[in-house]
């Protein structure tokens, strides 16, 4: 442990000084001057050696849910935490959890190949050498299926992709389909495959997207080699995360679960993941037509479509557990508003040893925790609660932070502040995610951290890699809008539960863009391949914790909290401008592709060598009335800025009602209805796609309704909506009123 001891920091205070200028003020923060001592004291106690040393020991043994060294390691952290101070529970979920038993892939014409998968032993890497408690590569929540067919390629398995192939004559009806991982999260590959009439569904990793092609291969250099496999769920979770068997109550004794064959977030089909070493074999067996120059990835063969000549045989069969997962959760509770409560939570369970996913954002968080005790050891305990948390089985489907949420929704939709999530993390720059109420914060924050690689802070390196590499847009607005635009969230890691089904608002932390990849969920995601190529010397991990954490500190201190509604109805703006084009991008290509179809001029144009025949006639886009969501957005934009600008001139002497309704906000943009087809998503202006999984749609209702081409619904959606802003607008206007009082 390499640590200062917080009671002799203040000869520190200028040596580890943030580059924000001393004087000048923060959100939430009359004077700034208490706190900004205070985060150089924390900042001061964050160790990259103890991270390093806590990741040897996380990660010494494969630590999925349900495993034995997965209870070692949430031991451990419970034990971090009450050495350090904390209020301590260790909560359980008896959950569903299947884990192989048979996985079978064969090429049994026009020759025949018995797929390996496995992944090979790594020299330099002792990791790789012990396979006792490896869980071996498949994907979670496939259903057990023996099937044999003729075998068709996909791309990515996406919606356009079969698009193209209906225009090459090629149905998936009763075939088996292999695709490429990537362009969507990989659930949505076997669901879609489904949805076509396909049997079974294999995915690998093209060394194009993710190899040989990208840099030298591990242990030479980070990227996939011709053996690693990329695990994970594909659990329907646009449907709903969490526990199979109790979609929107938590998985304890009493809950009524539902059997294993009704439950609709279990694949319908099996599907199998394989290395890109299993899958020449058997992209070079097919024939049928060249793949679209677009599609060709980069192994040595000419890439066809199918269906056929080969002829593979899947054969899946599972163990579905039931097992217990283990949530840690750590409270320090606050001296002044012990009611609020701060949120700070990284999932510890793992695909085998899980260094980079998710360990690297794992320690992190207990440097922050250390380093947060430690200030309160010293007097300067947080004025509001701070929570702690180590989730269980996120890797499977987020379900120990969904369990954990469901469970305790009334009372943390009564006191919960806000949630900060970190997941893997990497090195290079600052990337965050979250709600818009918190963009000016977030902002705030990125000139208050320094890179620990280029000494200026976040926000200055940023801008620079927007001046060098980023679109003429991206150049356009940063001048226009002086704030950077956080990521709206989709989905993917534990914020989903908080953010999209209990309207807390959220963020994803983390950093990027240097750090070399290829281990993601596989056997190599060793402390061995991070140490060397992710984040050596875990510098980024001290810079998360200085970022994530002085988040948590300023949430957890400030007199007014610094919630601010402007930027949230800039962006919505943004969001129905782009649902304006994407309807007139629709109506644009419908007329296109409809005007060559009546002039033969598709038929004219096409290839005679080639099988593709002229794509269907579009269906006809109508005018929709955007009015009432222009009228909402109007509306809420005016009482924003109001609100915002009270706030920046107010300094109410009891902030306590106003605090309130400032962190309940993001509660009322939420709907009890949900999301259409998906009730158990309520957030109405961010979730995942229904066909992208991670990916997010803002404004969904509408969103979704026009790329599924429901155009009798969009008007329906966009006043649903309108309404919701609407009331959202009266929510802030009430808020106005509350400080002028």
């Amino acid at each position: 442990m390499n640590m200062v001891p917080a009671i002799a920091h203040g000869a520190l205070l200028l040596l580890f000084a943030s580059p924000f200028a001393q004087g000048e003020s923060l959100l939430g923060f009359p004077d700034a001057r208490e706190q900004l001592e205070r985060e150089a004291e924390y900042r001061a106690a964050l160790s990259a050696e103890d991270q390093q040393s806590w990741s040897k020991t996380l990660t010494a043994q494969p630590h999925h849910a349900g495993s034995e060294y997965g209870r070692f390691n949430a031991e451990f952290i419970a034990e971090r935490f009450l050495d350090w101070g904390y209020d301590v529970e260790v909560e359980v979920f008896d959950i569903l959890l299947p884990v192989p038993l048979k996985r079978h892939l064969s090429l049994e014409s026009p020759t025949r190949y018995t797929a390996v998968l496995m992944e090979d032993v790594v020299a330099g890497d002792v990791s790789t050498e012990d396979r006792d408690e490896v869980l071996p590569p498949y994907n979670a929540f496939s259903v057990d299926g023996d099937v044999t067919a003729e075998l068709v390629f996909v791309n990515y398995g996406i919606p356009e992709d079969y698009e193209l192939l209906e225009r090459y004559g090629i149905d998936v009806t009763g075939k088996i389909v292999i695709a490429k991982y990537g362009k969507s999260w990989r659930g949505i590959k076997p669901k879609l495959a489904a949805e076509k009439g396909a049997i079974g569904t294999i995915i690998y990793s093209d060394p194009a997207d993710d190899g040989f092609s990208r840099g030298d291969v591990y242990p030479e250099g980070a990227f996939k080699n011709a053996s690693g496999v990329q695990r994970g769920s594909v659990m329907d979770m646009p449907l709903y995360p969490g526990d199979v068997l109790t979609p929107g109550k938590p998985a304890i004794k009493g809950t009524r679960r539902l059997s294993r064959n009704k439950a609709p977030t279990i694949t319908r089909i099996p599907v199998l993941p394989i290395s890109y070493k299993d899958a020449q074999p058997l992209l070079r067996a097919l024939g049928g037509e060249v793949v679209p120059l677009e599609w060709q990835g980069a192994l040595p063969l000419t890439y066809h479509l199918g269906p056929g000549p080969a002829r593979v045989r899947l054969a899946l069969e599972f163990d579905w557990q039931r097992i217990t997962i283990r949530n840690v959760i750590a409270r320090l509770e606050g001296s002044a508003y012990p009611e609020e409560w701060v949120l700070r939570g990284n999932h510890h369970d793992g695909w085998n040893h899980g260094a980079a996913d998710p360990i690297s954002g794992m320690v992190a968080l207990l440097d922050e925790a250390r380093a947060v005790a430690l200030l309160a050891k010293a007097g300067e305990r947080p004025k509001r609660t701070i929570v702690y948390a180590a989730w269980d089985a996120e890797e499977p489907g987020l379900i120990g932070s969904t369990e954990w949420v469901e469970k305790h929704i009334d009372q943390l939709q009564k006191q919960a502040v806000a949630y900060i999530n970190t997941d893997g993390n990497s090195r290079g720059f600052a990337s965050i995610g979250g709600s818009h109420t918190l963009e000016p914060f977030f902002n705030e924050l990125l000139r208050s951290i320094t890179d620990p690689q280029t000494d200026v802070s976040l926000d200055e390196r940023l801008r620079a890699r927007i001046r060098v590499a980023g679109t003429d847009e991206q150049r356009d607005e940063l001048k226009e809008r002086g704030d950077h635009r956080i990521s709206p969230l989709g989905s993917g890691s534990d914020y989903t539960p908080f953010l999209q089904h209990a309207g807390i608002a959220s963020a994803n932390l983390g950093f990027g863009g240097e750090g070399m990849g290829g281990s993601y969920h596989t056997l190599y995601d060793t402390f061995e391949h991070f140490s060397r190529f992710r984040d050596p010397g875990f510098r980024y991990g001290v810079a998360l914790a200085d970022l994530a954490g002085t988040a948590t500190l300023r949430l957890a201190n400030a007199e007014v909290l610094p919630f601010r509604f402007g930027g949230l109805a800039e962006n919505l703006q943004h969001y129905l401008g782009e649902l304006q084009k994407l309807a007139d991008d629709a109506r644009a290509e419908a007329l296109r592709i409809n005007g060559m179809l009546d002039a033969g001029d598709y038929a004219l144009a096409l290839d005679p060598t080639k099988a593709l025949t002229a794509p269907p006639a579009k269906k006809a886009v109508p005018h929709f009335n955007f009015a009432p969501l222009e009228n909402a957005l109007s509306e809420l934009t005016e009482v924003a800025q109001s609100l915002d600008a009270t706030l920046a001139d107010s300094d109410p002497a009891n902030p306590g009602e106003l605090n309130r309704r400032l962190y309940l906000s993001e509660r009322a943009l939420t709907s009890p209805d949900g999301l259409p087809g998906r009730d158990w998503y309520r957030h109405q202006v961010y979730a995942p796609g229904f066909y992208t999984g991670y990916g997010v749609k803002t404004l969904p209702r509408v969103r979704e309704a026009i790329e599924a081409e429901h155009y009798d619904e969009v008007d329906e959606e966009i006043g649903y909506t309108a309404e919701v802003l609407t009331r959202f607008a009266a929510y802030l206007d009430e808020t106005v009123g509350l400080i002028g009082e």
